[in-house]
């Protein structure tokens, strides 16, 4: 698992509730909704980096 910091966000109550409520219906925290949204963000502008897949392995060939 990556790395965690954590630092202090203020926000408008009214964003925080409807966050809180999106976070309801999704069954998430208000921390992981928040977190859902942000990367959501960074992604459709580009700024998430794309993580490296593993390279597929060949088969093994059995012996016969």
């Amino acid at each position: 698992m990556p790395d965690r910091k954590s630092f202090l966000l203020r926000a408008d109550a009214g964003i925080l509730e409807a966050m809180q409520r999106w976070a309801n219906d999704d069954l998430r925290s208000l921390n992981a909704q928040v977190e859902f949204v942000l990367r959501s963000a960074l992604r459709a502008a580009g700024r998430l980096p794309v993580p490296v897949e593993n390279p597929p392995t060949p088969p093994v060939d059995e012996p016969s």
